[in-house]
């Protein structure tokens, strides 16, 4: 047996398979440092989000994630007993931040942009944070389910209005029909489920203005200054917790040191928590991927599916008013869709247009674009140039270029 080991082509073949480990060993580790690398920079990690989690990626994943955690609070609010919508808040950011303070212990947290960003707008971010989610499981409390969606219409407009004072955005008139026709559609569908209190409205109002700064600057610290979702998140966190321990003393009623804290109540507000964590995640992925009037759109989509889901499923009867606002509401989201496509596909043609001159043909043409074209002579020597002065080969090249 050692005889066979030791003789000339045995030796030869274990070589090559302990060269063979050695070379996949070797790939394994640099697949797994250029993925590091990646991550360690805002603009490879940003890539990276943009590469995996494309716009329906992302409000797909947002989708699934909102209609599941709105049940999922109402049962921990109602169900439950745990009736400190601020406090429940501030667990679900409170695990959010855990669980990134875990990912950046591995250094699987992505990193922040190399060019900073002013304090005072991070810091806002985190305090408009806390008052949205905030105020809207208060609003969640006070309020039925169908009530808190139409309060969601009157940030459509806020976001609009807004986008125009900060950034100068208009808005086409094609849209805002698209966009009138959603409110009013999602205003018929929930008409019949109009719950609320007095105070649980005036939050709701009260709500309204900061959800859609929030949206705002989310989406645009994404999309101009290269944030991504989970390095913005870690940023900005801390600020929302503080500002959410201020909020708990005035919102939430006294009592939380009474409350039965048995396995399945915790189970139950963790399960919620967790599920807070994914949700902000996937709607900094959405707003990320698309804009902020888009991901409100998204939320009331989100209701005309519930709507119409507990009607063909669960046999629930809303009312036929109901169903016929639901499904307005649908189509004009499928019209406000289409336009949105439309001007995305417009964008990205002119993109490609300004970037024809830069390609490779347009190089190859550059000296026929100064009346000389270069012709390689045999055997390797230099170019001779064999075409000068030209003046109308010019134009046509640069014809061609173009329409290449």
């Amino acid at each position: 047996m050692f005889n066979f080991l030791i003789r000339k082509d045995i030796r030869k073949i274990l070589k090559r398979k302990d060269s063979d480990a050695g070379e996949r060993g070797r790939a394994l580790e640099d697949l797994r440092a250029s993925i590091f690398n990646e991550l360690r920079s805002s603009e490879g990690a940003r890539r990276q989000q943009q590469r995996l989690c494309g716009p329906a990626a992302a409000l797909t994943f947002n989708f699934v994630v909102a209609v599941g955690i709105i049940f999922m609070n109402k049962l921990v609010l109602k169900n439950v007993g745990f009736h400190f919508p601020i406090l429940l808040t501030f667990i679900h950011y409170l695990v959010s931040w855990i669980l990134m303070a875990i990912l950046n212990a591995f250094s699987i947290l992505p990193a922040s942009p190399s060019k900073p960003t002013r304090s005072s707008t991070l810091f806002a971010l985190g305090f408009v944070m806390s008052l949205s989610t905030g105020l809207a499981n208060v609003s969640l409390k006070y309020n039925s389910v169908g009530f808190y969606q139409m309060s969601k219409i009157a940030v459509t407009p806020s976001i609009v209005l807004a986008e125009f004072i900060l950034y100068k955005t208009k808005v086409s008139v094609s849209k805002v029909l698209a966009l009138a026709v959603v409110s009013i559609g999602v205003a018929v569908a929930t008409v019949t489920d109009l719950q609320f209190h007095l105070f649980g409205a005036c939050v709701a109002l009260a709500w309204i203005i900061p959800s859609a700064v929030n949206k705002i600057l989310w989406s645009s610290l994404q999309q101009q200054e290269n944030w991504t979702a989970l390095a913005l998140m870690w940023k900005t966190t801390p600020v929302t917790l503080f500002f959410l321990v201020t909020l708990i003393p005035w919102l939430d009623p006294p009592g939380v040191l009474s409350f039965d804290w048995n396995l399945m109540n915790t189970s139950a507000i963790f399960m919620s928590a967790f599920l807070g964590f994914l949700l902000q995640w996937s709607g900094a992925l959405a707003l990320g991927a698309t804009s902020a009037v888009s991901h409100v759109v998204l939320g009331q989509f989100k209701t005309c599916v519930i709507l119409l889901g507990n009607y063909y499923i669960f046999g629930s009867n809303p009312g036929t008013t109901s169903i016929c606002g639901a499904f307005t509401a649908i189509a004009g989201m499928t019209v406000y869709t289409y336009l949105n496509l439309k001007v995305q596909s417009t964008k990205a043609l002119s993109r490609q247009a300004s970037l024809l001159p830069k390609s490779k043909l347009g190089k190859e043409n550059s000296s026929v674009l100064d009346g000389t074209y270069a012709i390689p002579s045999p055997g390797g020597a230099p170019s001779v140039d064999v075409l000068r002065g030209l003046d109308i080969v010019s134009p046509w090249i640069e014809h061609c270029t173009y329409e290449f």
